[in-house]
């Protein structure tokens, strides 16, 4: 309006301060409107039309200057709107990044002390229950070793000695074999062999395995049969499920336990339930961690070591099925496993072969550890082998060769501990050993190491690895598998 009314070329003054109006008002909408620009626009238009209109009608001889002088002024403003526009998406968009990378450090933190609390934790649960079985074993051996100075270790003494030993040495098997299972997992060099899996097989399989469980703790034991089938790797489903099956029994104290499953489309959700005292809403992912155990706050070993639900955890993930919890405090709790129904038809298991005879063989043997080659040496000479061993290749090549200087001295397996002296592996040392007998012989690689990347190192090379601690008759049974397995490639090259 200012515009049309106050367009009087002919009186210069109110004319001038017209035009000094309407452009101070074209400026200064720029910082305030530059936001959002079709204001702006619209904002010039209905300031600037009006005295174009009247340039044209009444602007006489002057029209064209004061078109121009309008239209400038215009296309500057819009350049100083676009630029404005610009900046400031650019410094919204910079905060906005800024918060989210706040956010992003802050949930990194949050990680890293949940990380840091959760390495405390474990390191402090396996420090304790290690030390369980050492402290009982030092006992034991010292209990052996007084006798022994009385002289009075009778055999009934010495078999009962040697069962509280085994007894103790399997619990803590059990422990390094937990924590060497979730390495292996984190390593990712647990293979999954997908196939059509027959719950009914499965659901009879671990009704028998839980019966006695049932049976000694007095509760209701029932599976629902189901002929339902399921793409898995069936060992790895049978472990999960196991270990869902083993706490659902040991937390129960009175009622039952129920195993069956349920079709979700194109899925199946095999779900476990129990009557035990149930877990707290807050702390269901908590239950998934390394050494939590919400029931056992004595680290009472009879109760599990804690590492039960966090291999599951692992399992399930890798084998791309998802886990869900419901749980009612003082009812007790369902866990099930949602797995893929399968396109074909199971075929029938296979029935278990024969274990193979016991044989006699020659053995090298690689352990830079004296005590452990030294027992490895007595162990492998019972059982009736003919052992060369030392704690390094060279010095298994040496005694080999004097052997051979005194008749034959054929080789029929390298046993051979991964980490060695100078660096050395035991990768290196078999081939070291194969170097000097002239041709490959099959080989074991024994290890103590839980490290994911030495595990993932020492899978690669394709040979059997034992992880220690083994027992004697699981070190028997692999000499004879290898030596066995050896043989059978042999023929097939042939």
């Amino acid at each position: 309006m200012l515009g049309w009314v106050g367009f009087v070329p002919e009186q210069p003054v109110p004319f001038l301060f017209t035009i000094v109006a309407l452009t101070g008002l074209v400026c200064g909408t720029v910082p305030s409107l530059s936001a959002f620009p079709p204001a702006l626009v619209g904002s010039i238009i209905a300031t600037v039309l009006p005295v174009m209109v009247r340039s044209i009608i009444n602007g006489g001889e002057s029209a064209g200057a004061y078109l121009a002088l309008l239209t400038g002024l215009v296309t500057i403003n819009l350049y100083y709107c676009r630029t404005t526009h610009r900046m400031l998406r650019e410094t919204i968009r910079l905060r906005l990044e800024n918060v989210e990378l706040v956010g992003h450090l802050q949930e990194e933190r949050d990680r890293a002390q949940a990380a840091d609390r959760a390495k405390t934790r474990f390191l402090a649960a396996a420090s304790h229950d290690l030390r369980q079985p050492i402290h009982a074993l030092s006992l034991l051996i010292s209990t052996l070793a007084v006798l022994g100075h009385r002289g009075a270790v009778q055999s009934a003494d010495a078999r009962d000695l040697a069962g509280k030993a085994k007894s103790i040495v399997g619990n803590l098997s059990a422990l390094l074999n937990g924590l060497l299972d979730i390495s292996r997992l984190d390593a990712g060099v647990v293979t999954v062999a997908r196939e059509t899996v027959n719950l009914s097989q499965l659901f009879y399989q671990l009704s028998n395995e839980f019966a006695s469980a049932a049976k000694d703790r007095g509760l209701d034991w029932r599976v629902v049969e189901s002929q339902l089938q399921v793409d898995s790797d069936p060992m790895m489903l049978k472990r999960v499920l196991g270990n869902l099956l083993s706490n659902a029994f040991r937390y129960t104290i009175s009622g039952g336990v129920l195993l069956g499953c349920r079709r979700r489309g194109a899925a199946v959700e095999i779900q476990i339930w129990d009557t035990g005292p149930g877990i707290p809403a807050d702390q269901h992912a908590m239950i998934f961690e390394e050494f939590v155990q919400l029931q056992n706050p004595a680290r009472d070993r009879t109760q599990g070591l804690g590492l039960g639900l966090a291999i599951v955890r692992r399992t399930a993930a890798l084998l791309q099925h998802s886990l869900k919890v419901i749980s009612v405090t003082g009812r007790g709790s369902m866990f099930s496993v949602t797995v893929p129904q399968a396109s074909t038809v199971a075929p029938l298991l296979p029935d278990n072969k024969s274990s193979p005879a016991g044989i006699a063989v020659s053995i090298m043997v690689v352990e830079d550890e004296r005590d452990v080659l030294d027992v490895m040496v007595q162990l492998l000479t019972l059982q009736g082998h003919r052992v060369y061993a030392g704690r390094s290749a060279a010095e298994v090549q040496q005694i080999h060769a004097e052997a051979m200087t005194a008749g034959d001295a054929p080789v029929d397996l390298i046993i051979a501990d991964y980490r060695l002296e100078d660096g050395a592996t035991g990768l290196d040392a078999i081939q070291a050993l194969c170097a000097h007998i002239g041709h490959w012989v099959p080989a074991l690689i024994v290890t103590g190491d839980t490290s994911p990347s030495r595990i993932k190192d020492a899978t690669a090379s394709g040979l059997r690895i034992l992880h220690k601690p083994i027992t004697g008759e699981e070190l028997y049974e692999a000499i004879v598998a290898a030596c066995v397995g050896g043989e059978e490639s042999l023929e097939t090259s042939r």
